[in-house]
């Protein structure tokens, strides 16, 4: 999405700096841009993405602690600080397969 937005923002631009109605143009652009941002549904939209965009950053978030507590809990000691994700990684690995179980 973001990508878009920038490619969007681009072409704009580009095309502002390459016609000769210049200015006026450009106000013209911005004024529907700020009618289109205002609109009840636009705005109703993008509540409701920010609201599942902070559900999923929460439930990831609380999913990642969960997985470094059991992990930690089950070698026994907690995480070191400067632990980086590859140890973490390494650790789940050797938790869903032990080494006696092949």
């Amino acid at each position: 999405m973001g990508r878009k937005l920038i490619f969007i923002t681009g072409v704009g631009i580009g095309y502002v700096l390459g016609t000769r109605a210049g200015r006026e143009k450009f106000d013209q652009m911005v004024a529907q841009a700020r009618k289109f941002w205002e609109s009840p549904t636009v705005q109703e939209a993008a509540g409701v993405v920010q609201a599942q965009a902070t559900k999923l950053y929460d439930d990831g978030k609380q999913a990642v602690s969960d997985q470094v507590h059991r992990l930690s809990s089950r070698e026994g000691t907690a995480l070191e600080e400067g632990t980086t994700a590859e140890d973490v990684e390494a650790a789940s690995r050797r938790s869903q397969f032990p080494a006696n179980a092949f």
